[in-house]
């Protein structure tokens, strides 16, 4: 099949070593952080935080959240030219949602007038929470949808990028403690350009299952 979508994400690869020397610019950051916040999400719950690392400081805290696990990951906190931390709000509420129901009526989305029925979305939120206001799973989730079009983005800047679940929660809460305000994070998103001679999973061919494998019309 021939299109340019499916061009580039034939050319996107999990990158295994970043070329350190190569920064991605500042103006396809600019694009990204407004897929970033262009990104769908649940009745638009938007319940997440993109903490984007960029200074030698925030790398080094990166660097240092490896100390226990995961240290096959470490490399990329300093190589990569950026990384994306993706986080979660674990309980989020009414008062959260009201935050998105007045951005709605701000761009005319919705009128003043009706500011109440807008909340009539939120009892899915309420289907997805726990006794004890947890809603962690569903809002988790909302970050997948995010990552991916990230990395969608990225393959159509032609920017490399590496997805990391090998991430420390922990280490990453109490170092990014400030920036993530209580949100949790579980996924980030090194991104950059990958080093040509370093990079064995560039040269690779794709695989993936054949599509009649996966994909059933009806």
């Amino acid at each position: 099949m021939t299109h340019p979508i499916i061009d580039e994400l034939n050319q996107r690869h999990t990158v295994k070593h970043y070329d350190a020397t190569r920064k991605v610019s500042k103006q396809n950051l600019e694009v990204l952080c407004e897929a970033l916040r262009l990104s769908p999400s649940s009745i638009n719950s938007q319940p997440w935080k993109f903490i984007v690392i960029e200074s030698e400081d925030a790398k080094q805290r990166f660097h240092d959240t490896f100390e226990n696990k995961f240290q096959f990951n470490q490399k990329h906190a300093k190589t990569a030219s950026h990384t994306i931390l993706f986080a979660y709000n674990p309980r989020y509420t009414r008062e959260d949602y009201a935050k998105v129901v007045d951005q709605q009526i701000a761009d005319g989305r919705m009128k003043k007038e009706d500011r109440e029925q807008g909340f009539g979305a939120y009892a899915f939120v309420d289907l997805n929470t726990a006794e004890n206001g947890v809603n962690a799973a569903w809002t988790k989730a909302q970050t997948y949808l995010a990552l991916g079009n990230a990395m969608h983005t990225l393959a159509r800047l032609g920017i490399d990028s590496t997805p990391m679940e090998g991430v420390d929660k922990d280490l990453i809460a109490r170092y990014f403690g400030k920036e993530l305000d209580g949100y949790v994070c579980e996924v980030a998103l090194a991104i950059g350009y990958h080093d040509e001679q370093q990079d064995y999973n560039a040269q690779l061919p794709k695989s993936r299952l054949p599509k009649d494998d996966i994909i059933t019309v009806v």
